[in-house]
């Protein structure tokens, strides 16, 4: 009797170590990708010369990303899910770049047709893979993120590779950090003065144009973006803004790759 029963129990043992080892090769924790950033990004720039001559580490985390089955990505919490998809976009711009390698601006990439990076541009390009297919960069931002997530953040956290774009972390974004990590961002986008900052005697709301591109996502997360942006700002503009009467000017965006090579 006993002898009957050892052989169902070891194929039941074996498939929950199978599954749990299935389970183990996908790092939450993105170490791979922390360990490229750390060694390749300061200050948001980019040593993209160092990262094109040992890609290696990139490619093989991109690898890891590409075997998860959607099946299984569907079973994790959304925070791990949306710290996959953030650093999923940014590991593939990271590869787009280095293989057009040297560029000045990722609008650069793409053919005849690539009007201002739009057309077959770069966020046009199938060089995401992702559930067993290969997708484009724009739909892994607005076809899935901005689709199915309501996450305003987003937008602090996904970076195109160029100067105008939020800094790009110097780690990965992990699902169990992620709220710290994005309202961190945010303070850092909003701190810096050449795309955002409140003139307070001018009473102007100088913004970076990705507010204005986005308005509805971050007026849905918080009634307007002047109310979106006011808390990721200094105590100062902070309490300036909350006398309300401001205007709101864009900033210019700077589209020059956030290339460490370049001053």
């Amino acid at each position: 009797m006993l002898l009957r029963h050892l052989v169902p129990l070891s194929a039941v043992a074996l498939a929950l170590l199978l599954a749990g080892e299935a389970r183990a090769a996908v790092d939450q924790t993105h170490a791979a990708f922390d360990a490229v950033l750390k060694s390749h990004v300061a200050d948001g720039r980019v040593n993209y010369a160092a990262l094109k001559a040992a890609p290696q580490p990139l490619n093989a985390y991109l690898d890891t990303l590409a075997a998860v089955p959607e099946a299984e990505f569907k079973m994790w919490s959304e925070k791990d899910r949306l710290a996959f998809l953030f650093n999923l976009y940014n590991a593939a711009t990271l590869k787009l770049i280095v293989d057009h390698y040297p560029i000045a601006s990722i609008k650069k990439i793409g053919g005849f047709f690539n009007f201002g990076g739009l057309g077959d541009g770069p966020w046009a390009q199938k060089v995401v893979r992702l559930f067993g297919q290969v997708t484009t960069l724009d739909h892994v931002e607005n076809g899935i993120i901005r689709q199915d997530y309501t996450e305003a953040r987003a937008h602090f956290a996904l970076v195109c590779a160029a100067r105008g774009c939020p800094p790009l972390r110097a780690g990965a974004f992990v699902g169990a950090k992620l709220d710290t990590q994005l309202d961190e961002q945010g303070r850092i986008f909003l701190g810096q003065a050449e795309k955002n900052r409140v003139d307070a005697k001018s009473r102007t709301l100088h913004l970076s144009p990705i507010f204005k591109w986005f308005s509805g996502d971050f007026a849905a997360a918080a009634g307007s973006v002047e109310k979106f942006v006011t808390p990721f700002f200094p105590e100062a503009a902070r309490t300036a803004l909350a006398a309300g009467g401001f205007k709101v000017s864009y900033t210019d965006y700077d589209w020059s790759l956030n290339d460490a090579a370049k001053k």
